[in-house]
């Protein structure tokens, strides 16, 4: 399987709540609250690290939950998240945030 990385959409607010995240996307007013998992996702997108690596260190240690099951729901939140311009999504490293909706818009 090709790598994914993730990174951060551009335009957010984003606020910590003891383990959720709540995001704001000011170009439409759109809220999204992320749960647990989600914020270490939102958390951990660096857009450097692979999201496997993301799922094997922060998530499968924490929750009963195996590395294959763990990262394909991840893959399927984080491309939720893609189409929501809340994260980019590339299959290579993303240096920059232009870099990443440059990617993010050729994957799509």
């Amino acid at each position: 399987m090709t790598n994914l990385y993730i990174a951060r959409g551009d335009r957010l607010a984003a606020r910590a709540l003891a383990s959720e995240t709540v995001i704001l996307r000011p170009d439409d007013s759109g809220l999204y609250v992320l749960n647990e998992i989600g914020t270490i996702l939102w958390d951990a997108a660096d857009g450097i690290t692979p999201l496997a690596t993301i799922v094997e260190q922060a998530i499968c240690p924490r929750f009963d939950v195996d590395a294959t099951t763990a990262l394909d729901d991840a893959i399927e939140f984080v491309q939720g998240l893609r189409d929501h311009h809340i994260l980019n999504v590339s299959d290579r490293p993303v240096t920059s945030a232009a870099t990443a909706a440059a990617l993010d818009e050729a994957a799509s």
